[in-house]
C-alpha cells in the first residue's frame, strides 16, 4: 500500500447566496500528516465533505495523485483510496472487532468462511503498527481501542488517504498520543497521507508535519508547523478579533460551600450507581471534574441540578442541606450552567430577552417584578446583553436564533448576574469557536477571584488544566483521583481516567 496525494484546486462551495467555501486550495502530500484547523463556521467540515463526495462544489477541482477525480459519491472517493474517521464511532458494539472488519467490505460473501476469513485477518494485522483485540466484541474495548478499530478498518479496506475528524475527542491524553503516533509513522512509512481536523494546537505541534487554517471559508494561512508557534496558528484562526484570555487567579480559597457525602444515584442505564463518597469546593477556588464521557459526569450534573433522584448520601451547600429546590437556590445564590444550554437551560422559541430574565420574573420584591414591566424587562437584557458581548440581532429575536456560542454567553450573563457563591458548569465551551471560549473563561475565573466556589465538568482535559486550582477524575461513576492542579501530572490523569487506577 502506498500513501497518495489530494489537493483541492480554487475549491467553492454555496448554498444559496450563502458561501460555506470561498477559493480553497489545500495540498496534501503523499505520506504527510496534514493539520486543518479553524473556528466552528470557518469551513472545514464543507471542505471534508466536498472532498468526499457528500456535496458537489460550486466550483473547483480535485485532484488524487495529480490526476482531476471527479468525485460524485462517498463510493467513488473510496474506489480512488480516500476514507473518512468520523468524531463519533461507527462500530457495531455488538459485533466482534473482526466482524466490524469484515462486514466493511462491499464484497462480504453472505456465509462467510470465517477460518479462511480469519488467516487474512491475521496477516493484516501482522502488517499494522498497532493492534486490537479481533475476537472482542468492540462494546469491551476501550476508547482508545475503538478508535484504533476505526482506523484499521481503513487501511483493511485499502484507503491510503485519511481523513480524520476531531480523533482524540473521546480518548484520554495517553491514548490519543498512542493512536496519533501510530498515525504518523503509518505516514512516515509511506503507507498513508492523512488530514486531521482538530482544534488542539499541542496535537497539531506534536504530530503534523504541515497546517492550513480556514477563517469564515477562506484559507487565510498555513506552513510547516516547525515555522509556526501556538500563537501564530491563534492568529491566523481569528484575524483581527481580540482574543480573550482567563484573568489572573487570585484570593485564597475560603471556607466550603458545596459538600457531598456518601451520594449514590442510578446511571442513566439502571445498572449500575453513581456513587460519590466525598466531595467538596471551597469558595474562590475551581474544583474541574475530568473524564471520559459516560463515566457519571451527566448523572452527577443532574444530581446537583435536583433532576435526578438520589439514592442515598446528603449534598450541603454552606453547610445546610440542600435538594436543589428553586428556593434553595435563590437563598443560597447557587447557579447552574449545563451542558447544551440551549436545550437544558433556555426556552429555544422564546426571546433573548424572556430567556435572561428566567431568574428573576418570580421574585416577591415588587421593584424585581420584570414580568410585570416589559420596557424593565428589556432594558435589564440590553444592560447584560452589552456587558457580555452577546451578539444578537435584537434581545427581541428568539434565541434558538443565536449561535452557541452566543447562547452560551446569554446564559453565562443570566446566571452570574448578581450575587453568586456557587457556580456548577458542566462542558461550558463544548463545541464552541475560539473567541467564545476565551470570553467564558474570562468570566469562569472573575467569578472564581469574586469569591465564588465553581464546579466544573469537562471532557476537555486542557480546559480543566487551564481554569481549576484542584483536578478530580471521575471514572466508572466514581471519584477516583484528587490532586492540586499545580502538581497533577498529566500521565497519571489520564491513568485514572482510563480505568487503570
Amino acid at each position: 500500500m502506498k500513501a497518495i496525494g489530494v489537493e483541492t484546486v480554487h475549491m467553492t462551495m454555496q448554498f444559496g447566496a450563502f458561501t460555506a467555501l470561498e477559493d480553497c486550495s489545500i495540498k496534501v502530500s503523499p505520506g504527510s500528516f496534514h493539520a486543518l484547523l479553524g473556528e466552528n463556521g470557518a469551513g472545514k467540515s464543507t471542505l471534508v465533505k466536498c472532498m468526499m463526495g457528500f456535496y458537489h462544489a460550486t466550483s473547483g477541482e480535485m485532484l488524487v495523485d495529480r490526476r482531476e477525480a471527479r468525485i460524485t459519491d462517498p463510493k467513488v472517493a473510496h474506489t480512488l483510496g480516500l476514507g473518512m474517521v468520523y468524531q463519533h464511532f461507527t462500530l457495531v458494539p455488538s459485533l466482534t472487532a473482526a466482524e466490524n472488519l469484515v462486514i466493511s467490505r462491499e464484497d462480504a460473501p453472505r456465509i462467510i468462511d470465517w477460518c479462511n476469513e480469519h488467516k487474512k485477518l491475521q496477516a493484516f494485522m501482522a502488517r499494522m503498527p498497532f493492534q486490537v483485540p479481533l475476537d472482542q466484541p468492540v462494546q469491551a474495548l476501550a476508547a482508545g481501542e475503538k478508535q484504533k478499530l476505526e482506523i484499521l478498518k481503513q487501511l483493511y479496506l485499502g484507503r491510503r488517504f485519511l481523513i480524520l475528524d476531531e480523533p482524540t475527542s473521546v480518548l484520554t491524553p495517553a491514548e490519543a498520543d498512542e493512536v496519533l503516533g501510530h498515525v504518523r509513522q503509518l505516514c512516515e512509512d509511506g503507507e498513508i497521507s492523512v488530514l486531521m481536523i482538530t482544534h488542539k494546537f499541542r496535537e497539531v505541534t506534536a504530530f503534523a508535519d504541515a497546517v492550513s487554517v480556514l477563517r469564515r471559508g477562506k484559507l487565510v494561512g498555513g506552513g510547516r508547523v516547525s515555522d509556526l508557534s501556538h500563537a501564530d496558528m491563534a492568529g491566523m484562526m481569528m484575524g483581527d478579533a481580540e482574543i480573550s484570555k482567563p484573568a489572573p487567579r487570585s484570593g485564597a480559597a475560603g471556607a466550603k460551600v458545596l459538600e457531598l457525602s456518601g451520594v449514590t444515584a442510578r446511571d442513566r442505564s439502571g445498572l449500575r450507581d453513581i456513587q460519590i463518597d466525598r466531595l467538596a469546593v471551597r469558595a474562590g477556588e475551581i474544583v474541574g471534574i475530568a473524564g471520559i464521557s459516560g463515566n457519571g459526569q451527566m448523572e452527577l450534573m443532574e444530581i446537583l441540578t435536583g433532576q435526578r433522584p438520589r439514592r442515598s448520601g446528603e449534598i450541603k451547600v454552606k453547610g445546610t442541606p440542600y435538594d436543589a429546590t428553586r428556593n434553595e437556590a435563590r437563598a443560597h445564590n447557587v447557579r447552574y450552567l449545563p451542558e447544551e444550554p440551549l436545550f437544558n437551560a433556555c426556552a429555544p422559541r422564546m426571546t433573548v430577552a424572556e430567556n435572561m430574565d428566567f431568574r428573576s420574573f418570580d421574585t416577591n420584591d415588587r421593584q424585581s417584578r420584570f414580568w410585570l414591566s416589559g420596557r424593565n424587562m428589556r432594558n435589564r437584557a440590553s444592560d447584560l446583553v452589552g456587558k457580555f458581548k452577546v451578539q444578537t440581532t435584537s434581545i427581541d429575536s428568539p434565541i434558538n436564533a443565536l449561535s452557541g456560542g452566543n447562547v452560551q454567553r446569554a446564559v453565562l450573563a443570566r446566571e452570574l448576574s448578581g450575587d453568586v457563591d456557587l457556580l456548577i458548569i458542566s462542558n461550558p465551551c463544548f463545541g464552541l469557536d475560539f473567541s467564545a471560549v476565551g470570553e467564558i473563561r474570562t468570566r469562569i475565573m472573575q467569578a472564581r477571584n469574586a469569591g465564588a466556589a465553581v464546579l466544573i465538568m469537562s471532557e476537555d482535559l486542557d480546559e480543566i488544566m487551564e481554569l481549576t486550582d484542584r483536578v478530580l477524575v471521575m471514572s466508572e461513576g466514581r471519584i477516583t483521583y484528587d490532586v492540586p492542579t499545580a502538581e497533577a501530572d498529566i500521565a497519571m490523569i489520564g491513568h485514572h481516567m482510563a480505568g487503570h487506577a
